[in-house]
């Protein structure tokens, strides 16, 4: 459902994104989503940063990709490596006693599947995965922008750690920076676009595919492209998902029960929380200084989108306001907002 609600919007994103009534609406979900992305690094740093070292891998995730510019990946490759080398013993992880308790239940059951059923797996999942990249190849050429698009995606669906607020930097950039598929205020207004459907926010990547296709048809009609990237963004970010869950699996009870593991986890989940940090920080620059330094500090600031994002922060985390709440309703400020203007 989400997948065909988010086309829909698309396509009235597309076709109608210029008119002022549309931009009204655009103009407060940003701030909504603002105050999301806020609330969001809040809630999973109070659960994620428990020990001292976690907040150093957070601290050296956000320093990394804000001022060094590392890509996504490599964060949490860095990331696991550390926890794997602290996750020596229990304490060093800082694990509740819960996950204590639940570590030393694990791992009880002895019988686990046989390597063909994994070979079975990963052959069924893989063809399923890379058919349609490969049809896409064969039919529009293998610089085509639905295969760069499967493939792109393909490699974002192997670092979704954290969901999309974590990997939405990565995608950022590549997607407005390297293929140019859409730009940065579009990339922005996707976001707003995808906090309103009822699915994972990780549709927002079946958005950017659709304005890959959109902006760069490859003599196809426009909607056609559009859809058909749409369509595959979304196939190669959760055929993935299916591939783990089934090859993985049966395998989970004896994992939790290996520290060195749950140490790389712990880390990578820390890390998480710097780059969302990272988005927090890019995002509500984009929003608050829409013209960047131009303006001086006062006139360039769009204090509407502060007050709202404020307002939207408070409702969310003081009376537990839904989220669909709070963008529908920022979205109604916004064309307030501007007819006032």
């Amino acid at each position: 459902p989400a997948a065909l609600i988010l086309w829909g919007l698309s396509w009235i994103y597309v076709t109608f994104g210029a008119l002022a009534e549309i931009a009204a609406v655009f103009h407060g979900l940003k701030a909504a989503v603002l105050a999301i992305v806020v609330a969001a690094v809040w809630r999973i740093g109070k659960k994620a940063l428990n020990v001292p070292w976690k907040w150093a891998v957070a601290a050296g995730a956000f320093l990394g990709i804000f001022v060094g510019k590392w890509p996504f990946p490599a964060i949490v490759a860095g990331a696991a490596v550390v926890g794997w080398m602290v996750g020596r013993g229990r304490s060093e992880l800082g694990e509740s006693k819960f996950e204590s308790e639940v570590r030393n239940a694990a791992g009880q059951r002895t019988e686990l599947p046989s390597w063909v059923r994994a070979g079975r797996v990963v052959a069924v999942g893989g063809l399923l995965w890379w058919a349609p990249v490969i049809a896409a190849g064969l039919w529009q050429g293998w610089d085509g922008v639905l295969v760069r698009e499967g493939i792109f995606f393909s490699k974002a669906a192997m670092v979704t750690f954290g969901g999309a607020y974590a990997v939405l930097p990565y995608v950022g950039q590549q997607a407005v920076e390297n293929y140019g598929w859409l730009t940065a205020p579009q990339m922005l207004d996707g976001l707003g676009l995808a906090e309103t459907t009822p699915g994972p926010l990780i549709m927002v990547l079946q958005f950017v595919g659709f304005l890959g296709g959109w902006n760069q048809p490859g003599g196809l009609p426009p909607l056609v492209a559009a859809t058909l990237g749409a369509a595959m963004t979304t196939w190669v970010t959760f055929v993935p998902c299916f591939l783990w869950i089934f090859l993985g699996a049966p395998y989970v009870e004896r994992l939790r029960e290996n520290r060195r593991i749950a140490g790389a986890l712990a880390a990578v989940t820390a890390a998480v929380v710097g780059v969302v940090l990272n988005l927090a920080v890019w995002f509500g620059w984009h929003v608050v200084r829409p013209t960047g330094w131009t303006g001086g500090w006062s006139a360039g600031t769009d204090w509407f989108a502060v007050a709202v994002g404020c307002g939207a922060f408070v409702a969310m985390q003081r009376w537990k306001v839904s989220v669909v709440t709070v963008v529908l309703a920022s979205g109604v400020l916004g064309v307030v907002w501007a007819w006032v203007g």
